[in-house]
């Protein structure tokens, strides 16, 4: 009952047109900075390697290597600050969670590409 009562509130705060996306994938996360009173949207782009939780609360982390030095940023997917999410390439995994990346340096952190059936068909 308690559930039920939950996910039809969280239900008007749901974003309606989510990009797909899945682990391994590299994507640009358009998200919304306030600094002072202004506004500017900023890109992060790295590899998904993460996505946990389910309704409002889900989210998905990014990955990627900034002066030799790893970052990683959690960003929720139904947050009003972040405007977009745009797959570049899609990654070949087996894993549900890529957090063995963590310990990669250089070229070992690159992810064999998915080719998908339209791209081999043509």
């Amino acid at each position: 009952m308690k559930t039920r009562l939950l996910d039809a509130v969280e239900k008007k705060s749901l974003k309606k047109n989510i990009t797909h996306f899945e682990i391994g994938d590299t994507v640009n996360v358009r998200y919304r900075i306030k600094e002072g009173e202004k506004e500017r949207i900023q890109i992060f782009t790295g590899t998904v390697i993460a996505r946990r939780g389910r309704g409002i609360s889900e989210t998905f982390t990014v990955r990627r290597i900034v002066a030799g030095e790893g970052v990683e940023r959690i960003f929720p997917i139904h947050s009003p600050n972040v405007v977009d999410i745009k797959p570049v390439q899609s990654g070949k995994t087996r894993r549900a969670k890529l957090y063995y990346l963590r310990k990669r340096v250089g070229k070992a952190v690159r992810l064999s590409q998915r080719h998908s059936e339209h791209t081999a068909l043509k």
